[in-house]
């Protein structure tokens, strides 16, 4: 005896002829998930149509992973900035960025200097301490915290807080941490593109698994009438893949040891 066709696979199935509780409650594996909690536009519209919800999400973080710190940060963020900062006392806070934040160049993205809040921290368990607290104490605006060193356990506590964070929270690790497995619920991987763009990859979304390489222009709107033209078509960067470092108290494999003998 043959088992039972799945509802969801049986032919001609239509889910709206269920309750429209039960209705709605039915996922299919080849569609986006529903996000938990309410999402923020990317300015991508390509990316908004790839990511749960329509935008970058709330109650969760979203992992960013680059080739090389600093370079795609803002690139990929800027379109979305004066969302973030659109609810009264709202700010985006920095944690431990590579580089020192440029405010005025910020503040031309449409994020005044009194909404930034940057916080220089150099310990990794440090970074990891200051962005729990701004979790727990759901800071309206956005959170980007970069913790290149974070083990898996650190990230998944993380994650359990930010359920109930109704703030976007960002962390940023290198490319090179896709070997590890994340309970983000969102993950992608961005590098430089050609000219002013990125190429997106989403590593890990709720739902359908998405294979593309997104190329988003990124170009800032306030650059387009300082630019020439002949200058919005650029030749792509080699960016050199940056590695990650044990986390502290972990020993170095033996390819590492032998490499940092010589």
């Amino acid at each position: 005896m043959s088992p039972p066709t799945p509802l969801s696979c049986a032919p001609g199935f239509d889910r709206w002829q269920l309750p429209a509780h039960v209705a709605q409650a039915v996922w299919r594996g080849t569609e986006v998930g529903a996000a938990p909690g309410r999402t923020l536009p990317t300015g991508f519209a390509q990316l908004d149509a790839a990511l749960p919800g329509g935008g970058w999400p709330t109650q969760g973080l979203s992992e960013v992973l680059l080739a090389q710190s600093a370079l795609c940060e803002w690139r990929l963020l800027a379109p979305a900035l004066p969302g973030f900062v659109a609810g009264r006392n709202s700010r985006v806070y920095l944690v431990a960025p590579p580089k020192p934040p440029l405010a005025m160049g910020l503040a031309q993205l449409g994020l005044a200097p009194e909404q930034l809040v940057w916080i220089d921290v150099k310990a990794p368990a440090d970074s990891l301490w200051v962005a729990e607290q701004l979790i727990k104490s759901d800071a309206a605006g956005a959170l980007l915290v970069w913790l290149p060193q974070a083990r898996p356990e650190q990230i998944r506590r993380l994650q359990v807080q930010a359920l109930h964070c109704d703030a976007p929270v960002f962390v940023f690790r290198p490319e090179a941490a896709l070997r590890d497995a994340s309970p983000a619920p969102l993950r992608v991987s961005v590098a430089l593109g050609k000219s002013w763009g990125i190429e997106l990859r989403i590593r890990k979304r709720r739902g359908a698994s998405a294979d593309e390489v997104l190329h988003l222009r990124a170009l800032p709107a306030n650059l387009h009438s300082v630019i020439p033209p002949r200058l919005h078509e650029l030749q792509p960067i080699e960016v050199q893949r940056e590695q990650v470092l044990p986390a502290p108290g972990q020993p170095l494999a033996a390819a590492q040891f032998q490499r940092s003998a010589h």
